[in-house]
């Protein structure tokens, strides 16, 4: 079963699937950006809870990064931050990583595929969350 709240007001992003919460939270980093060079910088901190009763590994992720022109990245690869935690009952692992845009905004959506210590692959989602800069105009459709 999948549950999504959405948190504007604090910036926060949360969404549980298969009793695992990821809340991310996104910031602009504006000393690592310069608008003149089309370079836009994001960190995002994330927390990974295990509200399940299984413990769990977190094995792989995939990420897809979209900017305001529509250009789609797509990351996949091993852990997150060069680690493969594994969360107990009750446990969290939180991190913090980045990523850069030519655009001034754009969005970025997730999985984590994780196993079971009984054997079960989950596939974990990660919130859509926005990523938006000061120099972003918000146009109304």
């Amino acid at each position: 079963m999948t549950k999504q709240t959405v948190s504007s007001e604090q910036g926060l992003y949360v969404q549980t699937t298969n009793a695992i919460t990821v809340t991310v939270e996104p910031v602009f980093l504006a000393d690592q950006s310069s608008a003149e060079d089309d370079h836009f910088v994001w960190a995002y901190h994330v927390r990974i809870e295990n509200n399940g009763v299984e413990t769990v590994q977190l094995l792989s992720r995939y990420w897809q990064i979209t900017d305001s022109n529509g250009r789609v990245q797509e990351v996949r690869g091993d852990g997150v931050v060069g680690e493969q935690p594994v969360l107990s009952p009750g446990e969290h692992f939180e991190y913090t990583s980045g990523t850069p845009l030519q655009t001034s905004s754009g969005i970025m959506l997730g999985t984590y595929y994780m196993l079971t210590q009984g054997g079960k692959r989950l596939e974990v989602e990660v919130p859509a969350f926005s990523l938006d800069s000061p120099h972003h105009r918000a146009k109304m459709n």
